[in-house]
Protein backbone atom coordinates (compact mmCIF):
# COMPACT_ATOMS: atom_id res chain seq x y z
CA UNK A 1 0.00 0.00 0.00
CA UNK A 2 1.69 3.19 -1.07
CA UNK A 3 2.06 5.88 1.57
CA UNK A 4 -0.35 8.01 -0.32
CA UNK A 5 -3.17 5.87 -0.07
CA UNK A 6 -2.37 4.49 3.48
CA UNK A 7 -2.66 8.54 4.14
CA UNK A 8 -6.08 8.63 2.46
CA UNK A 9 -7.49 5.88 4.50
CA UNK A 10 -6.32 7.19 7.71
CA UNK A 11 -7.76 10.87 7.04
CA UNK A 12 -10.95 8.62 5.94
CA UNK A 13 -10.90 7.34 9.76
CA UNK A 14 -10.36 10.44 11.07
CA UNK A 15 -13.36 11.77 9.78
CA UNK A 16 -15.26 9.36 11.25
CA UNK A 17 -13.95 10.22 14.34
CA UNK A 18 -14.90 13.90 14.61
CA UNK A 19 -18.14 13.11 12.51
CA UNK A 20 -19.44 11.12 15.25
CA UNK A 21 -18.34 13.17 18.09
CA UNK A 22 -20.90 16.02 17.49
CA UNK A 23 -23.44 13.87 18.88
CA UNK A 24 -21.43 12.99 21.79
CA UNK A 25 -20.44 16.38 22.06
CA UNK A 26 -23.97 18.12 22.08
CA UNK A 27 -25.44 15.13 24.94
CA UNK A 28 -21.99 15.99 26.69
CA UNK A 29 -23.32 19.59 26.75
CA UNK A 30 -25.75 19.42 29.48
CA UNK A 31 -23.85 18.70 31.91
CA UNK A 32 -21.43 21.39 31.42
CA UNK A 33 -20.41 24.42 30.08
CA UNK A 34 -18.77 25.22 26.76
CA UNK A 35 -15.56 26.06 28.02
CA UNK A 36 -15.36 23.66 30.72
CA UNK A 37 -15.88 20.88 28.64
CA UNK A 38 -13.27 21.89 25.86
CA UNK A 39 -10.94 22.08 29.00
CA UNK A 40 -11.39 18.92 29.95
CA UNK A 41 -11.31 17.38 26.59
CA UNK A 42 -8.04 19.07 25.97
CA UNK A 43 -6.41 18.30 29.32
CA UNK A 44 -7.11 14.64 29.17
CA UNK A 45 -5.66 14.90 25.46
CA UNK A 46 -2.73 16.86 26.36
CA UNK A 47 -1.94 13.90 29.47
CA UNK A 48 -2.50 10.97 26.41
CA UNK A 49 0.18 13.27 23.74
CA UNK A 50 2.71 13.84 26.88
CA UNK A 51 2.74 10.17 27.80
CA UNK A 52 3.58 9.42 24.18
CA UNK A 53 5.59 12.24 23.29
CA UNK A 54 7.41 13.46 26.61
CA UNK A 55 10.70 13.25 25.08
CA UNK A 56 9.96 15.31 21.84
CA UNK A 57 10.11 17.95 24.29
CA UNK A 58 13.33 17.51 24.70
CA UNK A 59 14.64 18.73 21.29
CA UNK A 60 12.18 21.74 20.75
CA UNK A 61 13.40 24.61 18.71
CA UNK A 62 12.07 27.93 17.87
CA UNK A 63 10.33 26.88 14.87
CA UNK A 64 8.94 23.81 16.21
CA UNK A 65 7.08 26.03 19.46
CA UNK A 66 6.05 28.29 16.38
CA UNK A 67 4.07 26.20 14.66
CA UNK A 68 2.62 24.65 17.57
CA UNK A 69 1.51 28.14 18.36
CA UNK A 70 0.20 28.60 15.13
CA UNK A 71 -1.49 25.50 14.74
CA UNK A 72 -2.72 25.66 18.59
CA UNK A 73 -4.49 29.22 17.97
CA UNK A 74 -6.15 27.68 14.81
CA UNK A 75 -7.60 24.66 16.94
CA UNK A 76 -8.66 27.08 20.15
CA UNK A 77 -10.60 29.51 17.53
CA UNK A 78 -12.04 26.44 15.96
CA UNK A 79 -13.10 24.78 18.68
CA UNK A 80 -14.44 27.37 20.85
CA UNK A 81 -16.96 28.94 18.22
CA UNK A 82 -17.98 25.23 16.79
CA UNK A 83 -18.71 23.61 20.30
CA UNK A 84 -20.44 26.83 21.10
CA UNK A 85 -22.64 26.32 18.42
CA UNK A 86 -23.50 22.79 18.58
CA UNK A 87 -24.83 23.91 21.80
CA UNK A 88 -27.63 25.64 20.05
CA UNK A 89 -28.08 24.14 16.55
CA UNK A 90 -28.77 20.04 15.45
CA UNK A 91 -25.20 18.30 15.04
CA UNK A 92 -26.27 17.80 11.51
CA UNK A 93 -26.25 21.17 10.74
CA UNK A 94 -23.18 22.41 12.52
CA UNK A 95 -21.38 19.20 10.53
CA UNK A 96 -22.16 20.43 7.34
CA UNK A 97 -21.71 24.01 8.17
CA UNK A 98 -18.62 23.24 9.46
CA UNK A 99 -17.47 22.21 6.07
CA UNK A 100 -17.57 24.88 4.59
CA UNK A 101 -13.75 25.10 5.53
CA UNK A 102 -12.68 22.97 3.15
CA UNK A 103 -13.81 25.45 0.12
CA UNK A 104 -11.76 27.77 1.94
CA UNK A 105 -9.04 26.14 2.43
CA UNK A 106 -8.09 26.30 -2.10
CA UNK A 107 -9.57 29.99 -1.62
CA UNK A 108 -7.17 31.40 1.15
CA UNK A 109 -4.05 29.26 -0.73
CA UNK A 110 -5.06 31.29 -3.48
CA UNK A 111 -5.02 34.59 -1.70
CA UNK A 112 -2.26 34.04 0.71
CA UNK A 113 0.16 32.01 -1.36
CA UNK A 114 -0.69 33.43 -4.60
CA UNK A 115 -2.17 30.48 -6.60
CA UNK A 116 -4.30 30.96 -9.16
CA UNK A 117 -8.00 30.50 -8.14
CA UNK A 118 -9.92 29.33 -10.99
CA UNK A 119 -13.17 29.54 -12.43
CA UNK A 120 -14.58 26.21 -10.82
CA UNK A 121 -12.82 26.96 -6.97
CA UNK A 122 -15.33 30.32 -7.55
CA UNK A 123 -18.17 27.91 -8.60
CA UNK A 124 -17.72 25.85 -5.61
CA UNK A 125 -17.62 28.65 -3.21
CA UNK A 126 -21.03 30.19 -4.64
CA UNK A 127 -22.60 26.93 -4.33
CA UNK A 128 -21.57 26.34 -0.56
CA UNK A 129 -22.41 29.76 -0.23
CA UNK A 130 -25.96 28.78 -1.49
CA UNK A 131 -25.91 25.87 0.42
CA UNK A 132 -25.23 27.71 4.19
CA UNK A 133 -27.96 29.79 3.05
CA UNK A 134 -30.48 27.30 2.49
CA UNK A 135 -29.31 25.14 5.28
CA UNK A 136 -29.13 28.58 8.19
CA UNK A 137 -31.57 31.06 7.55
CA UNK A 138 -35.21 29.50 8.03
CA UNK A 139 -37.80 30.33 5.60
CA UNK A 140 -39.11 32.91 7.64
CA UNK A 141 -36.26 35.07 6.98
CA UNK A 142 -32.89 36.61 8.15
CA UNK A 143 -34.45 37.89 11.71
CA UNK A 144 -35.28 33.65 12.55
CA UNK A 145 -31.42 32.78 12.64
CA UNK A 146 -30.53 30.69 14.88
CA UNK A 147 -27.19 32.03 17.17
CA UNK A 148 -25.67 28.66 17.53
CA UNK A 149 -25.30 28.20 13.28
CA UNK A 150 -23.59 31.42 12.48
CA UNK A 151 -21.00 30.22 15.37
CA UNK A 152 -20.28 27.36 13.89
CA UNK A 153 -19.82 29.33 10.49
CA UNK A 154 -17.13 31.15 12.58
CA UNK A 155 -15.59 28.30 13.63
CA UNK A 156 -15.32 27.59 9.35
CA UNK A 157 -12.11 30.02 8.77
CA UNK A 158 -9.75 29.49 11.73
CA UNK A 159 -10.40 25.20 11.00
CA UNK A 160 -9.69 26.16 7.21
CA UNK A 161 -5.86 27.98 8.61
CA UNK A 162 -5.55 25.07 10.72
CA UNK A 163 -5.59 22.43 7.66
CA UNK A 164 -3.01 24.55 5.57
CA UNK A 165 -0.65 25.24 8.64
CA UNK A 166 -0.28 21.21 9.19
CA UNK A 167 -0.04 20.92 5.32
CA UNK A 168 2.74 23.64 5.78
CA UNK A 169 4.27 22.41 9.11
CA UNK A 170 4.24 18.74 9.31
CA UNK A 171 6.91 17.88 6.34
CA UNK A 172 9.20 19.98 8.82
CA UNK A 173 8.49 18.24 11.92
CA UNK A 174 7.71 14.93 14.01
CA UNK A 175 3.40 14.42 14.34
CA UNK A 176 3.73 13.51 17.60
CA UNK A 177 5.70 16.84 18.64
CA UNK A 178 3.22 19.15 16.15
CA UNK A 179 0.22 17.65 18.12
CA UNK A 180 1.48 17.92 21.26
CA UNK A 181 2.77 21.30 20.99
CA UNK A 182 -0.86 22.35 19.65
CA UNK A 183 -3.21 20.61 21.59
CA UNK A 184 -0.91 21.88 24.83
CA UNK A 185 -1.34 25.69 23.23
CA UNK A 186 -5.18 25.15 23.30
CA UNK A 187 -5.33 24.21 26.48
CA UNK A 188 -3.32 27.11 27.38
CA UNK A 189 -5.98 29.83 25.40
CA UNK A 190 -8.89 27.69 27.26
CA UNK A 191 -7.63 28.16 30.41
CA UNK A 192 -7.18 31.62 29.77
CA UNK A 193 -10.54 32.27 27.80
CA UNK A 194 -13.01 30.38 30.31
CA UNK A 195 -11.97 32.46 33.47
CA UNK A 196 -11.94 36.26 31.55
CA UNK A 197 -15.26 34.64 30.15
CA UNK A 198 -16.80 33.93 33.67
CA UNK A 199 -15.66 37.48 35.10
CA UNK A 200 -17.04 39.21 32.21
CA UNK A 201 -20.63 37.37 32.93
CA UNK A 202 -20.66 36.09 29.44
CA UNK A 203 -20.28 32.24 30.53
CA UNK A 204 -20.83 30.70 33.97
CA UNK A 205 -18.00 27.49 34.50
CA UNK A 206 -20.69 24.48 35.01
CA UNK A 207 -19.89 20.69 35.27
CA UNK A 208 -21.97 17.68 36.48
CA UNK A 209 -19.44 14.81 36.54
CA UNK A 210 -22.26 12.34 34.67
CA UNK A 211 -20.76 9.06 33.11
CA UNK A 212 -21.80 10.43 29.53
CA UNK A 213 -20.02 13.59 30.71
CA UNK A 214 -16.60 11.02 31.33
CA UNK A 215 -17.54 8.77 28.18
CA UNK A 216 -17.58 11.86 26.15
CA UNK A 217 -14.05 13.84 27.24
CA UNK A 218 -12.41 10.51 27.65
CA UNK A 219 -13.48 10.10 23.36
CA UNK A 220 -12.94 13.15 22.42
CA UNK A 221 -10.08 13.63 24.13
CA UNK A 222 -8.48 10.67 24.01
CA UNK A 223 -9.86 9.24 20.20
CA UNK A 224 -11.11 12.53 18.42
CA UNK A 225 -7.99 14.42 19.69
CA UNK A 226 -4.60 13.01 20.83
CA UNK A 227 -5.38 10.04 18.13
CA UNK A 228 -6.71 11.63 15.34
CA UNK A 229 -4.94 14.69 15.29
CA UNK A 230 -1.63 12.83 15.40
CA UNK A 231 -2.76 10.61 12.37
CA UNK A 232 -3.37 13.90 10.82
CA UNK A 233 -0.29 15.85 11.18
CA UNK A 234 1.36 12.49 9.71
CA UNK A 235 -1.14 11.83 6.88
CA UNK A 236 -0.98 15.19 5.91
CA UNK A 237 2.87 15.04 5.49
CA UNK A 238 2.08 12.92 2.76
CA UNK A 239 -0.63 14.69 0.59
CA UNK A 240 -1.77 18.12 0.02
CA UNK A 241 -3.90 20.36 2.38
CA UNK A 242 -6.55 20.53 -1.10
CA UNK A 243 -6.57 16.73 -1.01
CA UNK A 244 -6.90 16.38 2.50
CA UNK A 245 -9.69 18.67 2.58
CA UNK A 246 -11.71 16.43 -0.25
CA UNK A 247 -11.27 13.64 2.20
CA UNK A 248 -12.74 15.21 4.93
CA UNK A 249 -15.94 15.72 2.64
CA UNK A 250 -16.92 12.51 4.88
CA UNK A 251 -17.06 14.20 7.94
CA UNK A 252 -20.60 16.12 7.90
CA UNK A 253 -21.84 12.57 6.50
CA UNK A 254 -20.71 10.67 8.98
CA UNK A 255 -22.02 13.20 11.43
CA UNK A 256 -25.25 13.25 9.57
CA UNK A 257 -25.53 9.89 9.73
CA UNK A 258 -25.08 9.40 13.45
CA UNK A 259 -27.26 12.24 14.03
CA UNK A 260 -29.94 10.22 12.46
CA UNK A 261 -29.08 6.80 13.87
CA UNK A 262 -28.70 8.30 17.65
CA UNK A 263 -31.26 11.00 17.82
CA UNK A 264 -33.27 10.33 14.86
CA UNK A 265 -32.69 13.75 13.31
CA UNK A 266 -33.88 14.29 10.12
CA UNK A 267 -33.08 17.06 8.23
CA UNK A 268 -36.05 19.35 6.21
CA UNK A 269 -36.06 19.57 2.48
CA UNK A 270 -34.76 23.43 2.92
CA UNK A 271 -31.68 22.01 5.19
CA UNK A 272 -31.44 18.87 2.98
CA UNK A 273 -30.76 21.17 0.08
CA UNK A 274 -28.63 23.50 1.59
CA UNK A 275 -26.49 20.26 2.73
CA UNK A 276 -26.61 19.20 -1.06
CA UNK A 277 -25.44 22.33 -2.51
CA UNK A 278 -22.26 22.49 0.39
CA UNK A 279 -21.09 18.94 -0.78
CA UNK A 280 -21.57 19.74 -4.38
CA UNK A 281 -19.67 23.38 -3.61
CA UNK A 282 -16.81 21.15 -1.97
CA UNK A 283 -16.21 18.86 -4.33
CA UNK A 284 -16.53 20.86 -7.08
CA UNK A 285 -14.37 23.51 -5.78
CA UNK A 286 -11.89 20.13 -4.97
CA UNK A 287 -11.79 18.41 -8.09
CA UNK A 288 -11.94 20.94 -10.70
CA UNK A 289 -9.73 23.08 -9.71
CA UNK A 290 -7.87 21.55 -7.11
CA UNK A 291 -4.69 23.81 -5.35
CA UNK A 292 -1.09 22.75 -4.81
CA UNK A 293 0.29 22.60 -1.17
CA UNK A 294 1.82 25.57 -0.20
CA UNK A 295 5.35 23.95 0.83
CA UNK A 296 5.64 22.42 -2.78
Amino acid sequence: MSKKLKADLLLASCTLMWGVTFVVVKDALADASVFAFLALRFAIAALSLAVLYFRDLRTLTTGSLRAGAVMGCCMFAGYAFQTAGVKLTTPSKAAFITGFAVVLVPLFLGLFARRRISPWIWAGAFAALAGLYYITVPSSGLGDLNLGDLLVLCCAVPFAFHIIAIGHYAPRYSAGKLNLLQVMMTLLLLLLAGPLLVVAGRQPMRIVWSPRLLAAALLTGVLATAVAFSVQVWAQQHTSPSHAAIVFTLEPVFAALTSFIFLHERLGLRALLGAVLILAGILLAEFKGPAPAVAE
